[in-house]
């Protein structure tokens, strides 16, 4: 099952998505910007083999859910998010605020 709402931060809008699949859950905040997304996201991979689509993201572990990953420590985020001020240890929320 997918579901999807619209999250309004400070004014602005994203999109939540939640992936049910069996034993996990994939969770992913995005505006047309870039992303936020639950420890399935491989950053090394965007930051490598994936290196010229310049992906904005950032990726939090231990998330269960959407409210969970809004609030939690990224454990990493990609060069792309750096250089928009987006750091590893900032909360999903602010990062998302960062993509604006």
């Amino acid at each position: 099952m997918v579901s999807t709402e619209t999250l309004i931060i400070q004014g602005h809008s994203f999109t939540a998505v939640s992936v049910f699949l069996p034993k996990t859950t994939l969770l992913t905040i995005s505006n047309d910007k870039g992303y936020i997304m639950c420890g399935a996201l491989d950053v090394g991979l965007l930051n490598t083999r994936l290196a010229d689509r310049k992906i904005v993201a950032g990726r939090a572990v231990g998330v269960k859910t959407i409210d969970d990953l809004l609030h939690a420590p990224l454990e990493s985020v990609t060069y792309e998010a750096e250089a928009l001020g987006i750091t590893k240890g900032m909360i999903g929320e602010d990062a998302l605020l960062k993509m604006i």
